[in-house]
């Protein structure tokens, strides 16, 4: 406990402006995904572009994550537009649902392959010291990250293994503040679990 807590320590002291920027923006992020706003995208951008430049530098060696962070990047631009849509006679935004067996296996398959893929690119071409738990949180965050593009319900299951396996990487690696949003983002999506469900079933009924 006292390495953990010294650890705590040298990271609040060794952190750099653009980490704190990034965790920032990536708070005010996941607290407008609880709350199913848009304003999740735009903030997320500012935090992901962020760590694709922090988490790929030669002192950590996350190159999955920092991949999976450019991937982030990319699908927020994409959920934006999606989320914007408007949909039907109606001209309502897409709303909160549940995946189909079809989305599942599509989600699920995306992480699969994705940590094969992941795996072999860093265990084959790259010095990452941690390549199967690397690319295993990278692989399940990118196909919850496509749910939440989606936006279906689902995505806080696959967003929260990835975390989970994550929070020890992420103190091993001695990203020690950014350990802590994960485990707080772990938190989060608890509730934002329970509240989408909650109006998933909602609109389900709606249109029962």
């Amino acid at each position: 406990m006292n390495e953990i807590y010294q650890g705590l320590l040298n990271g609040f002291h060794e952190m750099t402006t653009l980490e704190i920027i990034a965790v920032f923006f990536a708070v005010l992020s996941v607290i407008f995904q609880k709350k199913n706003n848009i304003l999740v995208y735009p903030t997320g951008l500012v935090s992901t572009g962020i760590y694709v430049y922090l988490l790929s530098h030669s002192h950590f060696k996350l190159y999955a994550e920092a991949a999976l962070n450019a991937y982030y990047f990319v699908m927020s631009v994409y959920g934006w537009i999606y989320w914007a849509r408007r949909k039907g006679a109606s001209q309502e935004p897409v709303k909160i649902s549940f995946s189909s067996a079809h989305t599942m296996g599509v989600a699920i398959g995306i992480a699969a392959v994705g940590w094969a893929v992941f795996y072999i690119l860093l265990a084959k071409f790259s010095d990452s010291t941690t390549p199967v738990v690397d690319s295993f949180v990278s692989a399940t965050a990118c196909a919850g990250m496509w749910l939440l593009a989606k936006r279906k319900v689902e995505n806080w299951i696959l967003l929260n293994i990835s975390n989970l396996v994550a929070i020890p990487l992420l103190f091993y690696k001695h990203l020690y503040l950014t350990s802590l949003l994960t485990i707080f983002l772990f938190i989060i999506a608890i509730f934002g679990y329970i509240s989408w469900r909650k109006e998933g079933l909602a609109n389900e009924s709606a249109h029962a």
